[in-house]
Order: structure tokens, then sequence, then C-alpha cells
């Protein structure tokens, strides 16, 4: 790659991988890393499995019908795997901070990946508050089914959003030997009231019966352009195994451990997202699940039918901490892609500085995480909350998808460079190039179309006019504010690179 000039990082802290056979180098210019190496092969397992799988998605497929079965599989075999062979391969061949802005650079050169890395980082502006938003839904079912009424109240959605967003940003900003661990309990979090569902839904199936017939014809998928919008959202559920790679320098031993993480929790969450969503389906008929917390609503349903009411308590408190790993993972992430631009110097300078003290990129995380809670109190303007839910999540896949583009691009030009076969550690895609082509093919094909189709509005959306305005002008705007911090950046550089030596890099 080439050096970019150094911006104003922090003080020292584990400059190098004892672990690790070959030295990693920074992304940004080309020196040791100086973020402390804390993750080893579970943190990273289960810091997937806290950033991929949200019961939310679950719910949203239940809601959409036995179809999604259908669609989960076909989801997982075109989408899924491609890119979990993509991230393997990219990851184990260039283990840098910053991770997908550090591979669209590396093949396309610094203005291409500065896009790539602005609109990963700027989605989570979106990103958090739909999630936020769907977290403090499902946590309202923590008191019982007496409580459940709070999942459509809109104060009590945006005081609990704000709090769960206050926590993770706490425990990032002290450090990732303390933030891991909040991802680690998401991760259990979010997998064991999934788990618990499936195994009531077994129960109640067996005693009672289905709320659903399931057919071959009901479970095939509907090409009904009135649900097109939801289509995207299974992709984008299977989004996030990437995130962790973009903290490939505070990972132990990383291309050993990641991909074995990457193909683990792959399986894993696969598997519970296909089962979960038969399971609510067994509980409840799809046109009562809510989008957002119906896994909730099956629990509690199920505790009804079984008689063990705290069935429902018990999933409900897990699933809040597994939603606040789940904030926590994308906070840590996500981080450390504005931090790595910033230290290129695109990005104001202060982006690359770590804190003297916790030694985490702390500037990028605050500044997230404020624009993500202004965006969450923005979007409720004249909107119901099924609405600005609506929004949120399509703005997030859109900006979300833009570098999974350059990501399966890059993986393709990459595979032309002459070290891909020689290079110890890596972790290869099959079949040679024909396999990286089919591999970056499928999933460019499935994100641009994702694309396309989250412009639709949702058949229940009351003023589709309205709903686009909305949508187009957010993500355009977030864009345009990118390029222009870009050519900002790039004329301070040219600057600098012409001025006398010496006179102040």
């Amino acid at each position: 790659m080439n050096p970019s000039t150094t911006g104003g990082s922090g003080s020292a802290g584990g400059a190098s991988d004892p672990n690790a056979s070959n030295p990693i180098v920074s992304a940004a210019n080309g020196a040791p890393s100086k973020l402390p190496r804390v993750m080893g092969f579970w943190d990273v397992l289960l810091f997937n499995i806290a950033t991929v799988l949200g019961p939310r998605w679950v719910a949203a497929a239940a809601h959409n019908g036995a179809s999604s079965i259908s669609l989960w599989i076909l989801a997982a075999v075109l989408f899924f795997v491609p890119t979990a062979l993509v991230i393997v391969e990219l990851s184990s061949r260039f283990p840098q901070e910053g991770g997908l802005y550090a591979w669209s650079k590396d093949a396309f050169g610094e203005f291409h990946g500065f896009v790539a890395g602005w609109t990963y980082w700027v989605y989570t502006f979106f990103y958090f508050p739909g999630l936020l938003f769907a977290s403090a839904s499902m946590g309202a079912y923590i008191g019982g089914i007496g409580s459940a009424r709070l999942a459509q109240d809109r104060t009590f959605l945006l005081a609990g959003s704000f709090g769960l967003l206050l926590v993770a940003v706490y425990l990032n900003l002290i450090g990732l030997h303390i933030g891991k661990w909040l991802q680690n309990a998401g991760g259990v979090g979010t997998y064991v009231p999934l788990l618990m569902l499936v195994v009531a839904a077994a129960l109640v199936w067996y005693r009672s019966g289905s709320a659903t017939h399931f057919t071959w014809a009901t479970v095939l998928p509907h090409w009904d352009w009135n649900e097109v919008n939801f289509w995207p959202q299974l992709a984008f559920a299977f989004t996030g195994l990437e995130l962790v790679s973009a903290m490939s320098e505070e990972i132990r031993d990383p291309r050993k451990t990641l991909p074995r993480a990457v193909f683990g929790s792959g399986v894993l969450i696969a598997l519970i997202y296909i089962v979960g969503t038969i399971a609510v389906l067994v509980l409840l008929n799809d046109a009562a699940v809510d989008p957002k917390s119906g896994v909730f609503q099956a629990i509690t349903a199920a505790s009804g039918i079984l008689k063990v009411g705290a069935l429902g308590v018990i999933a409900a408190l897990l699933v809040t901490v597994g939603n606040a790993g789940g904030v926590g993972s994308t906070v840590a992430g996500i981080a450390r892609v504005p931090f790595v631009v910033g230290v290129d110097r695109y990005l104001p300078a202060a982006f690359g500085k770590i804190h003297p003290r916790w030694k985490t990129p702390y500037i990028s995380i605050l500044v997230q995480a404020g624009i993500s809670g202004a965006i969450l109190l923005l979007s409720q303007i004249n909107e119901t909350t099924l609405g600005a839910y609506q929004i949120l999540v399509d703005a997030a896949v859109i900006l979300y998808f833009v570098p999974f583009l350059y990501m399966y691009a890059a993986v393709i030009k990459l595979a032309y460079r002459p070290d891909r076969d020689t290079t110890p550690g890596t972790v290869l895609i099959p079949g040679g190039k024909l396999g990286v082509w089919i591999a970056g093919g499928l999933g460019f094909l499935v994100v641009l179309l994702g694309i396309v189709l989250s412009l639709v509005p949702p058949g229940e959306t009351e003023n589709k006019l309205l709903f686009e305005v909305k949508l187009v002008s957010g993500t355009a705007i977030a864009i345009l504010i990118g390029l222009a911090l870009y050519y900002r950046g790039a004329r301070e550089k040219s600057r600098e690179a012409q001025a006398p030596s010496g006179a102040g890099a």
C-alpha cells in the first residue's frame, strides 16, 4: 500500500503481536499498530454473533410470512456463504486496521477507499437509531405482558434507545479490554433467547399445533411487489461478519482467528435465523407479528400456553443485554474506520487520535454517537413509530451496501496480484480465480439489487412520496458531505506535499 502522512495518533501500547508469525502494519501509514491486541477466538465469534444476529430480523421475517423461510435459505446460499468466503480471503490476506476501507483503498486507490469507508461509517448514523428503537421495543417485555404496550410508546422507546447508546459508548470509550465483555455478553444474550423460543415453540406445536399452516405453496417465495421492500432486509440481516476485520490489529493472531470465527459464527447465525422464524410462526399468525419485537410477542404467547410466566421476562432480560452488545460491537468496529481515515488525513486529524489513558479512538466514537442520537430524534418528525423505523432501516441498507460493492469488486481485482498464492497463512476462496468471480459476482449482484429494492416504499406506507423524499435526500446529503470532506483533506495533503522539506509534516 502507498504510505500516507501520519495524523495525530496517541501513545504506545501493544505495538506488536507476539502470537503472529508475520508483523502486521497499519492500513494508514505502514507503522506497527499502537492498539493493544485483546481479542481471541471466542471474543471474535461472539462479537460476530452480537453484530450480525438480530431478533428483529427474525420478527420481520415472520411478519412477512412463511415464504421468508425459503428466502432465508436463498439469502444464505446466494449471499451469506459467498460473503463469508470473500471476507475470510481479504481479512487473512490483508489483516489491517480499517477492514473494508483498507481493502477498497488497496484495490482502487484513496478516493474509492474513502467513499467505501465514509459510507460504511455514515450508515451507522441511521443503523443505530433503528437498532436502538427495536432494542427498546423488545426491552418493554421485561415487565411481562402487562408492560408490552410500551413497545409502541414513543417516549419509552426514545428513553430506552438513548440509555442503551450511552452504556455502549461508555464501555467502548474506556477500552476494548472492557468493551469486549459487553460484546461477549451480547452474543450469548442474543442467541440464548432465540434457542428458548425454538424449544418453547416445539413444545407448543407438540401440544396444541401451529398457528401457521405450513405448505410448499406458503413456504416458497411470493413475488409480491407490495412486500418487495422487505427482501433487501434479509440480505442486510446477514451482514456484519466484515465488521471485526476493521479491528484486525486488536485481534491475537488474526490470520488464524478470523477465518475460524467467521465460519463458526456463520453456521450458527444462518441456522437460528431459519428455525427462529419457523418458531415465531408456530406461535403467531404472520399478520399479528410486530416487525420490531415479534420474537417477544411469540415468547410471551408461549409462556401463557405453557404456563411458565417467567419465560418471557428472562428472554427479554437476556436480549436487552444482547442488543446492548450489538450496539457495542458496532460502536467498537465502525469507529475504527474514521479513526484510520483520520490518520490518513482525509477526515480531520482529531479522528486519528487515541485516548492517552484508554487507548481507544475516542473522537470517532463520540462523534458517531452524537450524530446517531440527533438522527434518532429527527426521524420521528411526522412519522408513526413503524414508519420512522422503516426509513431508518432502508437508509442504513443503502449506505451500508455501497462499501459492500467495493468489497466484492476488490476481492476480484486483488485476486490477480501475484502474491495471492504465496502469502503465508491466508485462507483463499476455493476454485481459483473462477471461484473468486463467482463469490464476488454473486455478492455484488445481490447487494446492487438490495440497493434498488430498498428505494421501493413498503406496502403499508401511507405517504409514499414523503417516504421517498426523506430516504433519498437523507442518503444523498450524507454522501455529499463525505465528498466535501474528502476534497478538503486531499487539498490539505497536496499543500503539505508541495511545502519545503521539513516545513511541518
